[in-house]
């Protein structure tokens, strides 16, 4: 099966590309898996949330480090519970979109095992990656990785769902 990853430069323009497009199929009666991204309030102190698809809780996954801290924002337990959360809601998915192959998942953590297991059980992966992790990214999907750009994302998603038999 394929995984399609798609890269934006502009902050937060894979976030909103990837909700508007579960949003969507959702209102399609699309079987979508996964978990998509909104920044709130991106000033020196982006929050981030990410909502569980198809019908799942909205999870904060950042935290606030505090004036002068460098470290990462991200809350990884609350990433982990975030994988659960979408782990639970697998069955009967056509597609699996997650909103970052970030750190965590370069590493090994996060949806990383996920979206290895999605593909080995054939189900397609839609997955934003920055460039920061791009090098991770192809390190681990290999051959099974195609960039996608946003224009071609319909186009994309109707060949790997028709590709399914679905």
């Amino acid at each position: 099966m394929r995984i399609g990853y798609v890269t934006l430069e502009e902050r937060g323009a894979t976030d909103r590309l990837l909700a508007d497009l579960a949003r969507g199929l959702l209102a399609e009666g699309v079987a979508v898996a996964g978990a998509v991204q909104n920044n709130v309030d991106c000033g020196v102190d982006c929050e981030m949330d990410v909502q569980v698809l198809p019908d799942g809780p909205v999870i904060r996954i950042s935290q606030k480090l505090g004036a002068g801290s460098s470290g990462c924002r991200l809350d990884a337990g609350a990433l982990e519970t975030a994988v659960a959360e979408v782990g639970g809601r697998m069955q009967g998915a056509r597609l699996l979109i997650i909103n970052k192959f970030g750190k965590h998942e370069s590493e090994g953590r996060g949806f990383r095992q996920m979206v290895a297991d999605a593909v080995a059980d054939g189900l397609p992966v839609l997955i934003g990656v920055n460039a920061t992790n791009l090098g991770a990214f192809h390190a681990f999907a290999g051959d099974l990785a195609e960039p996608v750009p946003p224009e071609a994302v319909a186009r994309w998603l109707s060949q790997v769902l028709v590709e399914g038999g679905q």
